[in-house]
């Protein structure tokens, strides 16, 4: 669709089913200096499988295992911005979880592991023998006994410095917490990971001996994509990556691309460019500079301030991959609720049963509704949503929802706002940049 930010025709919304992005994965990939050689180009791409595939939910059981997460996960990204502009943090924390899958191997020979995906993080882990503490893995725990090419890191290397908690005994060791009060321990080296045929020597990754709580048990481990030294970003030196995460009801899997495999072709779609901003107190996230929001004709009243990083390091707003749907500062979200409830001729819901925070009744006699345009007002680019990116029907309940919600100090823009996109972060130019994109044929 394209349709600018004043204008008043409404989206037609065809409720078929439950729209929420739950994707479904694979893999491939390279590192710096190393070439993809079926294209040529330096980099990877790696295909992403949705952490509830398999599982045998329902959509509504989907939605309410989704919302959960994404709750819990607000929760740590809003304190994790607070507490690191505190002058004394103890035991910094992470996000942690993520909602997506990319498989690697790790070591030689390689052994085959489903690694979580979280551009919320930096560290690269997963669980090492002998384990301590460790939860249940549907793969066997790395061996660094069985592979050649491992290697402890030493204690005056960089990414031990880089750590937010270590300790020098037997080697660099560390401790590495979450909001959701999981942790890894253990000991950082150097591994050779493989991406698909692409083999990259020398990742430092944290071996992790002592491992707990309930956060991980999708995958063996965690992949950071954040910006700080120890993301697996930042190792590789290459500084743009992109993903296109495909919608719900697509059986397809989504991908992630790094180095120059992540540039984009537009297609002859528009390419919608905005900037990275940097938080000092929280150096790791994506944040980036919401101006505006516009509903239907209505340009919101909001002020430019709301969404403005604060000097202890609160407010803004993050893109992030591993939150589902998008949450608003609470007064932002609250001018939202009553633009949607003015342009749309429905009766609202107030039963609760989606887990949403506004959602309507659906006529028992159409599958279809008008629904207001939805624009985001990024420096630089206005993001005009097609319907299925912001509204959530179900006609076995009977209601369609708007797929976002309010949050207190922080905001995210989520991965149901990115689906069927290709998100383009490049780092040596700091943009993001949008292009509309059919990401199950991508």
């Amino acid at each position: 669709m394209a349709r600018s930010q004043y204008s008043s025709s409404p989206v037609i919304f065809a409720v078929l089913t439950i729209i929420l992005l739950f994707v479904w994965p694979t893999c491939s990939t390279s590192r710096h200096a190393l070439v993809d050689h079926t294209t040529g180009k330096t980099g990877f791409r790696v295909t992403l499988k949705h952490i509830d595939s398999g599982r045998n939910l329902t959509k509504f059981e989907r939605l309410q295992h989704a919302m959960k997460r994404g709750k819990l996960r607000l929760k740590r990204l809003s304190s994790m911005a607070l507490a690191a502009s505190e002058a004394e943090v103890k035991s910094p924390v992470h996000a942690g979880n993520g909602e997506f899958l990319m498989q690697l191997s790790i070591g030689t020979p390689p052994e085959t592991y489903p690694a979580i995906m979280d551009t919320g993080s930096d560290l690269i882990w997963t669980q090492c023998k002998p384990c301590t503490q460790c939860f249940d893995q549907q793969t066997p725990i790395f061996d660094p006994e069985k592979s050649s090419s491992f290697s402890k890191l030493s204690c005056s290397s960089d990414l031990c410095a880089a750590l937010p908690i270590s300790t020098c005994d037997d080697g660099c060791e560390y401790l590495y917490t979450y909001g959701d009060y999981s942790s890894t321990q253990g000991f950082m080296a150097t591994e050779t990971f493989t991406f698909g045929q692409v083999s990259v020597p020398n990742v430092g990754f944290g071996c992790g001996e002592d491992n707990e709580g309930s956060g991980f048990t999708q995958g063996a481990g965690l992949v950071g994509l954040g910006r700080g030294p120890l993301s697996l970003v930042s190792q590789l030196e290459e500084p743009k990556f992109s993903y296109c995460l495909t919608s719900v009801d697509d059986t397809k899997a989504s991908t992630l691309l790094m180095g120059s495999l992540a540039g984009v072709n537009t297609g002859g779609n528009a390419i919608k460019t905005t900037s990275l901003i940097k938080n000092p107190a929280q150096p790791s996230f994506y944040y980036l500079p919401l101006e505006g929001i516009t509903v239907g004709d209505t340009l919101l009243p909001i002020k430019k301030s709301t969404f403005a990083l604060n000097e202890d390091g609160s407010g803004g707003m993050i893109i992030d991959s591993g939150t589902t749907i998008t949450y608003l500062e609470e007064s932002v979200f609250d001018l939202v609720k009553k633009a949607f409830i003015s342009h749309t001729k429905l009766q609202v819901d107030n039963s609760g049963s989606a887990g949403l925070d506004l959602c309507f009744t659906l006529p028992s006699d159409s599958n279809t509704v008008e629904v207001p345009n939805l624009v985001f007002h990024f420096a630089g680019a206005d993001l005009d949503l097609p319907g299925e990116n912001y509204m959530i029907g179900d006609s076995s309940l009977g209601v369609v929802c708007l797929a976002m919600g309010s949050s207190s100090g922080m905001s995210v823009f989520g991965n149901v706002q990115q689906q069927n996109m290709l998100v383009l972060h490049d780092l040596e130019k700091e943009t993001l940049s949008f292009v509309p994109t059919q990401c199950d044929q991508f």
